[in-house]
């Protein structure tokens, strides 16, 4: 089954995708409406046939934010949401790329996707 993660930030969303045991990033997604991104989610959920999702969520106000948008997503679209700790993702992913020698420009256009990658791998490895 093909599992979608979900970096979410308020202006824009890092994807990844999973099929079996590996997170690969997908896409960096900027949108201007939570219906706008309910949307996106919906078409790549369907052309990827996506049976669940994984949405980061870190602390405090940012996370109450990701976890009221993640009930949208499951309201709207019928898929089961789970919501996975996305702490320095961000750093973590950024560190990766500069060993895998991704360049800057690289680095900054897929940083959020990269993010997502780490954060859904982390979910595909506890439940390993």
């Amino acid at each position: 089954m093909t599992i979608l993660g979900i970096d979410w930030g308020g202006a824009k969303v890092g994807l990844a995708l999973a099929l079996g045991i590996v997170a690969e990033p997908y896409s960096v997604f900027r949108y201007e409406s939570e219906g706008m991104l309910i949307e996106e989610i919906r078409k790549i959920i369907k052309k990827e046939e996506a049976g669940s999702v994984i949405l980061g969520v870190s602390e405090g106000e940012s996370e109450k934010l990701a976890r009221e948008f993640g009930d949208k997503v499951s309201e709207a679209l019928g898929v089961d949401v789970v919501f996975w700790d996305e702490t320095l993702t961000t750093l973590e992913a950024r560190e990766k790329a500069i060993e895998a020698g991704i360049s800057r420009k690289r680095r900054k256009e897929l940083e959020d996707a990269f993010a997502a990658t780490v954060m859904l791998q982390s979910y595909l490895d506890s439940n390993a």
